[in-house]
């Protein structure tokens, strides 16, 4: 539910904003553990102006992996 959310509102909240504007409730500290994972996992980021951002694009990350100038020799 939280990672839908901040893929559909990508760079329009900061983390409490984000918390208090879930569809459904969630605890805080359950929150904050959620958003350390998902910055962990570099599925998002969080800009200058403490906005989180979803970043995480597999389809891309597939596409540069294939590429074979840029692999190292």
């Amino acid at each position: 539910m939280v990672e839908d959310f901040i893929r559909e509102h990508s760079g329009e909240y900061r983390r409490r904003a984000l918390w208090e504007r879930l569809p459904r409730k969630v605890m805080y500290q359950t929150f904050k553990t959620i958003i350390e994972y998902l910055l962990e996992s570099n599925k998002i980021a969080i800009d200058a102006q403490g906005k989180v951002c979803w970043i995480y694009d597999p389809e891309f990350t597939r596409w540069y992996l294939a590429r074979e100038d840029l692999r190292i020799r």
